[in-house]
């Protein structure tokens, strides 16, 4: 009787320390690191979807666990957890590949979208030297030479931002830049036009 006794307790602690399943606290800590990594390398700026995926996954992986933990000791399993965080790790390293790539590409934008600003604005003094000067457009031809001298001072900026590798904010200049020096060069064609059909 005493074995049986002894047998049944040595059967309970075994399943008892087998039931009881740990946090993959390991796991999550790599998961962590992997994920931090991936955003000091500016993943959230060259491929921002792909990083917010890979955020996804490991809240969705940290919730699991937190699921997990509030079950009864015995029945918790982190077996799907584990898996779902060393698939953050696989993604992030994927992400991380990536982003060379995506930032020479990023970089080649800025750089066609800056030498497309500065074409634009010196079509525009161009054109603007061949203005008509009459009576009533020497208010509207010095209002855009300020124009044009505005966006010949703000070129240097896609530069600089380009510099900083921030390609996004130097594209977004550029287009600005092109629109606004392509609104005066239109002005300018408008007024030639109507100098002509007199």
């Amino acid at each position: 009787m005493k074995r049986l006794t002894f047998f049944t307790y040595g059967l309970l602690v075994v399943f008892i320390l087998v039931g009881c399943a740990k946090q993959p606290s390991e796991d999550m800590s790599a998961a962590q690191k992997a994920v931090e990594d991936l955003k000091a390398t500016g993943a959230k700026k060259y491929i921002p979807g792909d990083t917010k995926k890979v955020d996804d996954s490991l809240a969705a992986a940290m919730n699991e666990i937190k699921a997990q933990d509030d079950k009864f000791a015995l029945t918790r399993n982190y077996d799907k957890a584990k898996q779902m965080l060393a698939q953050v790790r696989a993604d992030s390293e994927k992400v991380k590949a990536d982003i060379a790539v995506k930032k020479e590409e990023a970089k080649k934008n800025a750089l066609a979208g800056q030498e497309a600003a500065v074409a634009s604005v010196k079509e525009a003094r161009a054109l603007l030297a061949r203005a008509p000067k009459g009576k009533g457009a020497r208010a509207d031809v010095e209002a855009m030479k300020v124009d044009i001298k505005g966006l010949e001072d703000s070129v240097p900026e896609l530069q600089q931002l380009i510099d900083k590798e921030d390609y996004a904010m130097a594209m977004d200049k550029a287009n600005a830049i092109k629109e606004k020096a392509d609104g005066v060069s239109n002005q300018i064609k408008e007024a030639m036009k109507k100098v002509k059909g007199k």
